[in-house]
């Protein structure tokens, strides 16, 4: 495991650790597979070690799958965390989890300190791919100019330009393109100026998906007729040659679910 902060919009890392993983391996596809999932998660909770089983140590960590994107790919299970392991060990074999990560006590205690429930990123990928600052920042220039050509598109009220910037198998919520367009066609027709920024702004390759990038921001939306903060997250495809938005919809709250193997356990939230 690798661990970095953000200096001034470029990684830079700080620490790195030993984990294990499922006994399959990686990549899950369905609850009780026993792998460890592929993509971007976050953290959406702390349980303290004295509130668990001695298995997990001292705490964990719940992550967000499956997310979004996982949902759109048909992919089931439940209660991955990042964990530490029992009290009488110091580090489990590289594939002896039931699909969470298992970190050595010492290093998930340490792990902690740089972790902000809500806020921290969990990228869990096949291999680490390293890139040159330089180019890093030349594919980061190019897809900001992407997301600032939809932002323009969508304040000019020209509905063909904003839909343009969306993919043929587009999804939001219960909606396809179609009912997308229509949609936005109608919103849009009620006003006379629409007024876009996008704080907090977050850009990640989705790892074991090539061609896919996924997006949040705190999208701050005025118009002539509404105003409105929506924490929001996109996936962009690249379809035809350019980046176009697959998905799109507000960040729901997720719920911390315990592992499918949790000791006496079952499935729910707490």
């Amino acid at each position: 495991m690798y661990v970095f902060e953000n200096a001034n919009g470029a990684p830079r890392l700080v620490d790195d650790f030993y984990g294990t993983l499922g006994k399959s391996g990686i990549d899950k596809q369905r609850e009780g597979d026993r792998k460890t999932p592929i993509g971007i998660y976050n953290v959406v909770s702390q349980i303290p070690g004295s509130k668990l089983p001695d298995l997990y140590g001292w705490g964990a960590f719940p992550i967000d799958y499956p997310n979004e994107w996982d949902r759109m790919r048909g992919k089931t299970g439940y209660g991955i965390w990042l964990h530490g392991v029992p009290s009488d060990t110091y580090a489990r074999a590289p594939q002896a989890s039931d699909g969470c990560i298992a970190l050595a006590n010492p290093d998930i205690a340490e792990l902690a300190n740089r972790v902000q429930v809500g806020a921290t990123p969990v990228i869990i990928a096949e291999r680490v791919e390293w890139v040159a600052p330089e180019a890093l920042r030349a594919e980061r220039d190019s897809f900001a100019r992407q997301l600032e050509a939809w932002v323009a598109d969508w304040q000019s009220l020209d509905a063909a330009r904003y839909l343009a910037h969306y993919a043929r198998d587009f999804r939001s919520g219960g909606m396809d393109l179609a009912a997308w367009r229509e949609h936005k066609r109608r919103v849009n027709a009620a006003k006379s100026w629409i007024k876009v920024s996008l704080p907090n702004l977050s850009v990640f390759r989705a790892p074991g998906a090539p061609g896919v990038i996924a997006v949040t921001f705190d999208q701050d939306y005025r118009s002539s007729n509404l105003a409105q903060k929506t924490r929001k997250r996109q996936y962009w495809v690249e379809e035809s040659g350019r980046w176009k938005i697959a998905y799109e919809a507000p960040v729901s709250a997720a719920k911390m679910a315990l592992p499918e193997s949790f000791p006496g356990g079952r499935r729910g939230s707490r």
